[in-house]
């Protein structure tokens, strides 16, 4: 797409409302264009419809109608969530429409160079850690995107004075064409949302387009440990700087010792940047970062090599690594009772996520899972549940699918929670029975490896209610 303001006189449609549609609206309207915007729900489920219809911004409810999309449409911005077998999409690809989601939109508005961050796990601790970053460093940073404030409201108040730290999912990605982030990560890749791209070629290309625009001008942070993303460096026009748990780096943010896949050891390790030089920085021991578990380290290397790429000192890292107790639904601790200590890892909606997890610790599991079936076997969690997960509590649309796999794992104590009625009154029951499975010194984890869409309506719907279940007991 081009620059708002070319839309002017021109038509606009905008797909969807919630808070990401109400702000693209506002921004179209603002600069001119004659903007409708069209959401499936009834108009009593669209409490921002009369917000901006004050402002003479059309808005159709409760469904698609047939001339929505026509040839005097200049431009369709779509929810990123809505997939691209609608109705609506379909007419705009045949007529050749652009159709792009909010990132496009706020990219044109932004006086401030963007940080992207994506990936199937850790975006929204590394975006929240970046930000913690560059604030110690006195950068000015403005966190935003899919992470919570909308993008296209951010980008209106950045200056060039600011940094612009974006969070991104692939289904933001995909509606990209022109979009350029200064510094741009990709975390990791598992296999996720198949749902919703169809395949994994797709999903790797909506990732993928992060570096698309890039030039040599800019950076992008890969995570040299991961075979998807070391795959991308041929297409990458960009600086690389890698980051590496089990490698030496000639330039890039390490671990020194690195680990060796599959051994756990009790080395003292040190987070190290080296520079294009060849000369190597301590930034911080890794005993000292504050979030526990490896792919945190992970997380915190990324976050260093952004910062770094954003020209932060390095001697204002080691204090947000070491402070920063992480976000809300990620690994977050509960509560301890009677010895046994809760936490709720809600946004783990994928296998790899949970895998993740339960390596986080050395005390016995007592693990819920289960939500959304999108068509994986879960057989990937087998080696995590063995010998860490004492038993299992299991809800959602997979519960059969994940007791199979413990049992593949060799789990005695599964345990099939009926979610037929009421998902709350599910998840508390979940909660109740793992309290009773659990002694004095384990763990009882929510980690789902799945989407909430089949009992809740977010991940942190899902988390909130199990913390209340937790207090409750």
């Amino acid at each position: 797409m081009k620059h708002p303001e070319f839309y002017r006189g021109k038509e606009v449609v905008v797909l969807g409302l919630a808070k990401s549609g109400v702000q693209v609206a506002k921004v179209m309207h603002n600069a001119g264009a004659l903007v409708t915007v069209n959401d499936k729900k009834e108009r009593e489920e669209c409490p921002e419809a009369s917000e901006i219809e004050a402002l003479g911004i059309s808005v159709v409810c409760g469904g698609h109608p047939e001339g929505l999309i026509h040839q005097g449409v200049s431009l369709l911005v779509k929810n990123p969530g809505i997939p691209y077998h609608v109705p609506p999409v379909l007419k705009a690809q045949e007529l050749g429409i652009p159709v792009v989601t909010e990132v496009e939109v706020a990219y044109h508005l932004c006086s401030a160079p963007m940080i992207g961050i994506t990936g199937s796990n850790g975006k929204t601790t590394t975006t929240t850690w970046v930000g913690k970053l560059l604030e110690a460093a006195g950068m000015s940073p403005i966190v935003a995107g899919n992470i919570g404030t909308p993008l296209c409201e951010a980008a209106q108040e950045a200056s060039e004075h600011n940094w612009m730290v974006v969070e991104l999912s692939s289904f933001q990605l995909k509606g990209t064409e022109e979009y350029r982030p200064r510094i741009a990560c990709l975390l990791n890749v598992a296999e996720t949302h198949l749902d919703y791209h169809g395949s994994m070629d797709d999903y790797v290309a909506s990732k993928a387009k992060l570096f698309s625009n890039q030039t040599t001008e800019d950076t992008a942070v890969l995570n040299w440990d991961d075979p998807v993303c070391r795959s991308l460096v041929p297409y990458i026009k960009a600086h690389i700087l890698p980051f590496s748990m089990n490698e030496s780096l000639r330039e890039g943010v390490h671990v020194v010792p690195p680990y060796l896949p599959g051994v756990e050891d009790e080395l003292s390790r040190m987070v190290v940047y080296t520079d294009s030089k060849g000369f190597s920085h301590e930034i911080i021991p890794v005993d000292k970062i504050a979030l526990p578990g490896q792919f945190n380290v992970a997380n915190a290397l990324a976050s260093c090599a952004i910062a770094i790429a954003a020209g932060a000192n390095i001697s204002a890292l080691a204090g947000p690594l070491t402070d920063f107790r992480g976000v809300e639904h990620r690994l977050e601790f509960v509560k301890d009772i009677d010895g046994v200590s809760y936490y709720n890892n809600s946004k783990a909606t994928n296998s790899k996520a949970t895998n993740m997890a339960l390596t986080s610790f050395t005390r016995p599991i007592v693990l819920i899972a289960g939500g959304l079936d999108r068509g994986s076997s879960y057989e990937e969690l087998v080696p995590s549940l063995k010998g860490r997960v004492k038993s299992v509590v299991l809800l959602g649309e997979t519960k059969e699918k994940i007791a199979k796999a413990a049992e593949l794992a060799g789990l005695k104590q599964i345990v099939l929670v009926d979610n037929d009625e009421d998902a709350a009154a599910a998840l508390t029951a979940a909660v109740k029975k793992a309290a009773e499975l659990a002694d004095q010194g384990d763990i009882v984890l929510l980690s789902p490896a799945c989407a909430s869409w089949d009992m809740f309506s977010s991940y942190a719907v899902r988390g909130r209610i199990f913390k209340e279940a937790v207090h409750n007991l």
